[in-house]
């Protein structure tokens, strides 16, 4: 009997800026299981629901199997001639500037940094962004501001060491889910600590809040403006460390004098009590973090909000200590790699300026390129603003989808409509953006690349292979480098990804004489071997230095040209996208739990698709009274450049004229869910951060004269697009059919004709009506191939119990009956599912707390809820607030078990 060889292969995961190590067992070469690694710093085996579920995203489907040019596969000989003739011609044509890159956070950093060397030392200009630009190039230019250089001054330890930990502009609980449970953990372990959580919404990261303050969007810079002036006024600023270690404090603090705790509490419309008590915690904390991420960012003043948050921790002097700092929280796998490497078109590599004459040089000489930019280049919308123009005439995008990520939708689309030349590198055979793509290039996807990501707290980690590259797949740094030769350029001769590695880690070190914190020299001179074995390190790691490794700024000593510390002067600015009597309502926008961006990988997740499976507004109560809007009604939401549709879900969660969209669904998975449509292409001025999170819109219900609800089983034949004579329509995958709920502007008076028509399956077709409802059902060779409910009025049913039906190799009477009247099967009548891992539903959950469960350890023991992940406890924390059945006198407390 011959049995399978078993192996461990350990990786990094593939989404949030976390960088949670993952340990991947394989039988004969194949996965067969996923964990958490549990020796990895960042995560110490813990996983979140994506995590936990990458395998379900490795499936081949929707993948380019060869290149293409204009439609037509081409071996990858003739697409990297093409692509290198077309960009050669253009240059020569009409300089370097007429071309650009537009790349990743998903690129490992090997990619990364062949991309850059490529534009900025080859080709010669500086047009190569990335999509990091959305996340946290706010974060980047506010800590250059302040230290000189682009350090995030933390690590995730501080967050399980301070005595109060502040989350603004962070909903962690969904975003970075090992992070909040590593500090509820911390929480439990020290009572005392204190958290503080500050946002327009209340998400699920308030349940473990001490104090939560619900401001006014956009008023931060204030909050913490006041919060320097209440150190001043009241002694309690680190006058000796501002003396020894800072600049241009006096200028700073003249800026705060205007806000006073009546005013601060007036503008962030707050109460004086809720100031003044946030106010103080911090002054009296011992130590004390604010960790922001793109609620602070994503702002036409980000890099401002940035800065007064790092300047009441100067003045405090709460930073560069055991659990104090203010801690941007990357979004990207490896956005912060992406910032090292030189991904942004504001900067050279190895954290160098790019109008520096000595940088440039210094540059220039390491990669002996034939020139080097010397000026900044095209950020993320000015690029997309200049392909519109006809300035930019080619652009090479990679391992993105600007087409949902960027906002004013319609403008990009504008702009790669009138591109001569685009270019596009996706692990995926279509999507928004590759529509509009003239050559497509099948780069290889998360488990299939080897390089290293850096996380969030500077710790660099390998992702490493687990399977082979699907068919004709390349990775990115091969791609380029196989077009950079053909281009006549010299300097890409790469065979692995050590060997870029190598040269860059020699970058960072190259007559750097401690001017950058940045420095791998303890890295360079690797093996192979030994480059695959690398374990998981925080830069900085100095060869031959003698403390230890990830220490930054020691001494005190800044990356500035005189080592102190800067202050900013800020005066806060309200959003530039101002309400009005037309659009009187404000837009908010950010991730759900068990999604991740355009929903390229976790889209083919069934487990991850159940957990909220359809795009929704959140909105006040109160406006949906005034608006006359119920909840799940479809609604449309308009701006000034753009609309969408989804459900409606009222909740008392935002503040009333506020609602929140997910960022997610796009035009694979819905007609018109797009929240970027809404946004205009607004930006901060320092770092091109574009204002996602606040727009002025108008909602109206939005009402259709039909509407069907179709379930396809993936076995089945079905070819067409039973979305292309839809109005409005929405997908959902399950691991055996997908779901399209659709709505029709006119009624189709024969259903069943127009089903069997539009889906192609051959089969028993049969109907069943019931006044204006219609339901009808297709069986193929005895299983169910095709159900569909058509109704005058929005009906959804369950997608689990059709994808129960759909497995079945045949239905007996009872469950062809319950077709007919469209009544589940009790185990899928138990309302939404909370838990995605075991998949447990809500009506257990809430009948176990009824009955005297309210800790949510205690429901995982019961019902498993909660006990991989973690994911979930949040919303269980909720239930059982909502829920629990109190006695008189009893008091319950929640927030210790998340």
């Amino acid at each position: 009997m011959t049995t399978l060889k078993e192996s461990l292969i350990q990786t990094t995961c593939a989404y949030c800026g976390v960088g949670c190590g993952v340990d991947v067992a394989l039988a004969g070469n194949q996965p067969t299981q996923l964990d958490g690694m549990p020796e990895h710093p960042a995560n110490y085996g813990r996983l979140c629901v994506k995590g936990t579920h990458l395998l379900d995203t490795i499936s081949n489907e929707n993948r380019l199997s060869a290149p293409e040019i204009n439609n037509k596969q081409v071996s990858w000989s003739e697409a990297s001639d093409y692509v290198a003739s077309e960009f050669s011609k253009i240059i020569a044509e009409h300089g370097p500037d007429a071309v650009a890159f537009y790349v990743s956070g998903q690129l490992l950093t090997e990619d990364y940094y062949i991309a850059n060397k490529f534009m900025k030392g080859y080709i010669g200009s500086a047009n190569i962004d990335t999509n990091s630009r959305l996340c946290m190039s706010s974060a980047v230019a506010g800590y250059k501001r302040a230290f000189g250089e682009d350090v995030v001054p933390c690590d995730y330890e501080d967050l399980e060491h301070t005595e109060l930990l502040i989350l603004i502009g962070s909903n962690a609980a969904w975003t970075h889910p090992v992070l909040y449970q590593r500090i509820a953990r911390a929480k439990r372990m020290n009572p005392t600590m204190k958290v503080v959580v500050i946002d327009p919404r209340r998400t699920d990261s308030a349940e473990l809040a001490d104090r939560f303050l619900q401001l006014k969007p956009g008023t931060d810079a204030a909050l913490y403006n006041g919060l320097l002036r209440y150190l001043a006024d009241n002694q309690l600023l680190d006058d000796d460390f501002i003396a020894k270690h800072t600049d241009d404090f006096a200028t700073a603090l003249a800026a705060t004098q205007s806000w006073t705790i009546d005013e601060v509490a007036s503008y962030c419309e707050l109460s004086r009590h809720e100031v003044s008590q946030f106010y103080s915690e911090f002054a009296t904390s011992a130590s004390a973090i604010s960790f922001y991420s793109m609620g602070i960012n994503q702002s036409s003043s980000g890099v401002d909000k940035c800065n007064a948050i790092i300047n009441a921790h100067l003045a405090s002097g709460k930073l560069l200590k055991t659990g104090s700092g203010p801690f941007s929280i990357t979004g990207q796998p490896n956005a912060m790699g992406g910032r090292e490497v030189g991904g942004l078109a504001n900067q050279l590599a190895a954290h160098l300026d790019i109008e520096n004459e000595q940088h440039q040089s210094l540059v220039k000489r390491f990669w002996q390129s034939p020139t080097i930019a010397t000026q900044a280049g095209a950020k993320a919308l000015d690029m997309f603003d200049a392909i519109r123009a006809g300035k930019i005439k080619a652009v090479w995008i990679m391992a993105t989808n600007p087409m949902v990520s960027l906002p004013n939708t319609d403008a990009i689309a504008e702009a790669l409509k009138a591109c001569e030349l685009v270019v596009v590198s996706d692990c995926v055979a279509s999507n928004d953006t590759l529509d509009y793509a003239h050559v497509k290039l099948p780069s290889t996807g998360w488990g299939e690349k080897e390089g290293t990501v850096t996380n969030s707290e500077r710790r660099i980690s390998r992702q490493r292979a687990i399977i082979a590259p699907f068919a004709g797949a390349k990775n990115d740094w091969q791609i380029l480098c196989d077009v950079a030769k053909k281009m006549g350029f010299s300097g890409f001769d790469f065979t692995q990804p050590s060997e870029i590695f190598d040269e860059w880690a020699r970058l960072t070190s190259f007559e750097n004489n401690g001017s950058r914190q940045l420095n791998l020299s303890a890295l360079a001179g690797m093996s192979s071997r030994e480059y695959n074995a690398l374990r998981p390190i925080q830069w900085p790691c100095i060869k031959g230095d003698n403390y230890q490794h990830g220490q930054v700024f020691s001494q005190n000593q800044f990356s500035t040209t005189n080592k102190k510390a800067r202050f900013i002067a800020i005066t806060p600015q309200l959003p530039k996208q101002a309400t009005s009597s037309e659009y009187p309502l404000v837009m908010n926008s950010g991730r759900i739990r068990d999604q991740w961006h355009t929903m390229t990988r976790t889209g083919k997740s069934a487990t991850l698709s159940t957990h909220i499976t359809r795009p929704y507004i959140e909105l006040h109560p109160k406006d949906a009274s005034r608006l006359g809007i119920n909840n799940d009604d479809l609604v449309r939401a308009q701006s000034k450049v753009g609309e969408v549709i989804a459900n409606a879900k009222i909740t008392d969660s935002l503040r009333a004229g506020e609602c929140f969209m997910p960022i997610h669904w796009n035009q694979q998975f819905a007609s018109s869910a797009n929240v970027g449509k809404l946004y205009s292409s607004i930006a901060d001025p320092i770092s091109g951060q574009p204002e996602t999170k606040f727009t002025a819109i108008k909602l109206q219900p939005v009402e259709f004269s039909q509407y069907m609800d179709v379930f396809v089983n993936k076995q089945s034949n079905c070819q067409a697009d039973l979305t292309a004579q839809s109005d409005y329509w929405l997908k959902v995958n399950a691991s055996n059919c997908s779901q399209y709920q659709l709505a029709f502007n006119d009624v189709i008076a024969d259903a069943l004709y127009w089903c069997q028509q539009s889906s192609g399956i051959k089969g028993q077709w049969s109907g069943f009506y019931e006044g204006a409802t219609q339901r009808i059902q297709c069986i193929a060779n005895g299983r169910l191939v095709f159900v569909a409910m058509v109704t005058n009025e929005q009906v959804t049913t369950s997608i689990e119990w059709n994808n129960h039906l759909f497995s079945q190799s045949a239905l007996n009477f009872a469950q062809l009956q319950s077709l007919l009247t469209a009544t589940p099967d009790e185990e899928f009548s138990q309302g939404r599912q909370i838990c995605s891992c075991f998949k447990v539903r809500e009506k257990p959950i809430v009948d176990a707390i009824k009955a005297g469960t309210h800790r949510v350890d205690e429901l995982g023991l019961q019902l498993q809820c909660g006990t991989n992940c973690g994911s979930c406890k949040t919303e269980l924390s909720q239930l059982i607030k909502r829920h629990a059945v109190i006695a008189q006198g009893q008091q319950i407390d929640v927030l210790v078990t998340v």
